[in-house]
């Protein structure tokens, strides 16, 4: 069951799909997993949390560990990426709160040393949100400046390959990160921009009002204008249980949420997206990695290609 696909055209692409994988028995034991779903079933990638999500403390003693899942996946061409913990709050505040801020940076860097040691293209981090006393434009610059001064204070310090990626958010945290111009601000005012990259949530930007799925062709179009595909190195692929603009983040199986598995296909296909990495946030089994969601898209692809 292979999910090689026919791209547009007289191309052709190879959909590079994956799922979120749990690290129970650790990180070797996910790539094992992988291999066995990619000789099931196709699996080309996978996404996993570098530690506890539920926390920011520092991972140790990870290494042979990890050397031996870079080692697999290199062996059998499988692409992972690192998801940071869900605390993990890029907008934290340095000044009302420097214990959380250290915490935050010293656990963001523990992210990027683990996706290195396994090779892994980057760690997937959300915007972030700050709930302070100023009111408007003053919240939202001080808010910006958190997130530049926690990123830059990481960055400054990390040299590795792996690429801190920015995840577009629902919208629910004040509406700060759903649009593709804040994104690509807050990497051009880094002074480490060619360390970060971008992560595009489906769901994320369905809901947020980014993509309306009627207007996929000048979404995309709009993405390569303000050059944000080329750094766009993976897409959480979901459909939502909510509807457009509802800035509520449930995710749906493909095709049984208000996205539409044709409207997932016809993005998945476009060009500056079509061949990198697509993770499953959905519900469903890691024993068939989400194999009936993949054969929906497969067929909606073969579909938009007649």
């Amino acid at each position: 069951m292979n999910p090689s696909l026919p791209g547009r055209g007289d191309g052709s692409f190879a959909l590079q799909y994956g799922c979120h994988l749990s690290l129970r028995g650790g990180y070797s034991h996910a790539a094992r997993d992988a291999v066995r779903l990619q000789e099931a079933f196709g699996l080309g990638c996978y996404q996993y949390f570098s530690k506890n999500p539920r926390g920011l403390s520092v991972k140790l003693g990870y290494e042979d560990e990890a050397e031996a899942a870079r080692e697999i996946c290199e062996r059998h061409g499988i692409q992972t990426v690192v998801h940071t913990p869900y605390p993990t709050n890029l907008a934290v505040d340095a000044e009302l709160a420097p214990e959380r801020f250290q915490a935050t940076v010293q656990s963001l860097l523990n992210d990027l040393m683990i996706a290195e040691a396994c090779g892994s293209i980057g760690a997937v981090v959300h915007f972030g949100m700050f709930k302070g006393k100023s009111d408007g434009d003053q919240l939202l610059l001080r808010t910006y400046g958190n997130i530049i001064r926690t990123i830059d204070t990481v960055l400054a310090v990390w040299n590795g390959r792996a690429r801190l990626l920015l995840e577009n958010q629902a919208g629910s945290h004040g509406g700060l990160g759903v649009t593709l111009e804040e994104l690509i601000q807050i990497r051009q005012l880094s002074r480490y921009s060619d360390k970060i990259g971008y992560c595009f949530d489906t769901c994320h930007a369905f809901v947020s009002g980014l993509w309306d799925p009627s207007k996929t062709d000048e979404f995309v179009a709009k993405g390569h204008e303000l050059g944000y595909w080329p750094h766009m190195q993976v897409i959480h692929l979901n459909d939502s249980r909510e509807v457009y603009a509802s800035r509520q983040d449930r995710h749906a199986n493909l095709g049984d949420g208000h996205i539409g598995i044709e409207d997932l296909a016809r993005l998945a296909m476009a060009e500056g997206i079509c061949g990198k990495p697509l993770i499953l946030e959905t519900p469903g089994s890691e024993q068939y990695g989400h194999v009936p969601e993949w054969n929906r898209l497969k067929q909606a692809v073969r579909a938009g290609n007649k």
